[in-house]
């Protein structure tokens, strides 16, 4: 496997850097993830392409004893211990910044102080290096050897990875899993890479490794974030969800308010307008509407009468018959009604009820003398359900009707009246209904 990696390591790095390179435009343009965050990202990704070219450098180079090659061996090694700690560095801060807002940290770990502080004398170190030798030197051929103290090379790497290793392991319950996992992989595998490049010669085996995990950081950034994404765009479409379950409350709540106003008028017709209300169910259920259409109807039906409340309570009440002014005023309760919920501009099909109930399929109605089906559905059903109950409940000037006269009033409006289609369906309730408990009670 070190031998595969040794013979292709030059394509890996190119290869490599490439993906850092688009890695980091793509940084620049992720809008879902933190500026602070983005900046720490994009920079680890320049520094990895950095990284891996100025090795690559160094090993074409390598023993190259032209002017070319002496200074580009000896800037390609110095750059690769300071971009190596510079990946760190930026690391640091990534973690820093990601459990002072995910993590919710009052405050930056102690360890991750301290590792920036190590990652300081780590960079001094490397720039002593070049004048002491400390870690390496390029001999007569161009070709660079390690020091008898190159182990202090590594040394500082490992002790800020195990510290910020420490940290995560400390704070994993703290982000989400996928995260955390991310974050162990890139300070482990790093580490091992680090332990088995003392041991090898030849092969970059640790920045390679520190750079996929950069890439692999990244990838599991964008997861993390589109998974919040996707949280976030779940829980408003919870809270718009509430928000008209509430809104549809509050009319429900209003709508039964005012049919108890409206009902109040009429000291005869007590709980017509929920009675309406519940025969227009019924009517659109055995229709074929569905259980929203239902209740859409059911509320609509529920306020049909809303514009007597304009009507004055003596007219409402007369037992005697009423004048042909007295018959307009009343007959003037559908306009009304639809002025009155037309101001409900959430609810648009509120006010259809109300305007249009005592339209005739034959176009003999009021308000506006429509005929079969330019009258709207809901109307049509709401005028079957209102001259049902009209009938079968007591009036100031009647008892209530018997159900067989009931039916036959019906059957006789079908197609002049009522719409033919809603009209049977009435008709089926009331064959269904053999204890005529369709009425008032």
């Amino acid at each position: 496997m070190l031998d595969i990696i040794k013979e292709n390591q030059l394509n890996l790095m190119l290869l490599l850097s490439g993906i850092c390179g688009m890695i980091s435009v793509f940084v620049l343009f992720t809008k879902s993830i933190s500026p602070r965050r983005r900046r720490c990202l994009f920079f680890m990704d320049i520094f990895s392409v950095i990284l891996l070219m100025s090795d690559r450098f160094a090993y074409i180079y390598r023993g190259n004893t032209s002017t070319v090659g002496y200074y580009m061996v000896r800037i390609s090694n110095f750059t690769v211990y300071f971009m190596f700690l510079l990946i760190l560095f930026t690391f640091n801060s990534y973690l820093t910044e990601l459990y002072l807002t995910d993590g919710k940290l009052d405050s930056p770990p102690k360890h991750l102080k301290t590792a920036k502080y190590a990652s300081f004398i780590g960079i001094a170190l490397v720039v002593i290096s070049q004048f002491t030798g400390l870690y390496y030197y390029i001999d007569d051929k161009n070709l660079y050897q390690r020091s008898n103290s190159f182990i202090i090379c590594y040394l500082v790497p490992v002790v800020i990875i195990v510290l910020q290793l420490l940290v995560i392991i400390k704070n994993y319950d703290k982000l989400p899993k996928m995260m955390s996992l991310s974050l162990i992989l890139f300070t482990t595998l790093p580490l091992i890479a680090s332990v088995l490049q003392i041991f090898t010669y030849g092969i970059s085996l640790t920045n390679i490794t520190m750079v996929g995990m950069v890439v692999v950081l990244y990838i599991f950034a964008i997861v993390d974030m589109n998974s919040k994404i996707a949280a976030a765009a779940q829980n408003e479409i919870e809270m718009l969800k509430n928000e008209q379950k509430i809104m549809r409350r509050m009319v429900e709540q209003t709508a039964f308010a005012l049919s108890d106003a409206i009902d109040a008028k009429d000291e005869y017709t007590h709980g017509h307008s929920e009675r309406v209300a519940q025969y227009s169910e019924m009517i659109a259920y055995e229709s074929g509407k569905d259980a929203e259409e239902c209740r859409e109807i059911y509320i609509i039906a529920l306020l049909h009468d809303v514009g007597k409340i304009g009507v004055p309570r003596s007219i409402i009440n007369k037992t005697s018959k009423l004048t042909d002014e007295e018959y307009e005023i009343i007959k003037s309760h559908t306009t009304m009604g639809y002025q009155i919920l037309s101001k409900i501009t959430e609810q648009p099909t509120l006010n259809i009820g109300a305007h249009y109930h005592h339209e005739r399929y034959d176009g003999k109605g009021y308000p506006e003398g429509l005929k079969g089906e330019e009258i709207p559905e809901i109307a049509r059903i709401i005028g079957v359900a209102d001259a049902y109950d009209a009938m079968s409940s007591k009036r100031s000037y009647r008892d209530a009707l018997p159900q067989e006269v009931v039916r036959s009033e019906i059957e006789k409006g079908l197609g002049t009246q009522f719409d033919p289609k809603f009209g049977k369906i009435m008709l089926r309730m009331i064959d269904e209904d053999v204890e005529y408990q369709m009425r008032e009670k």
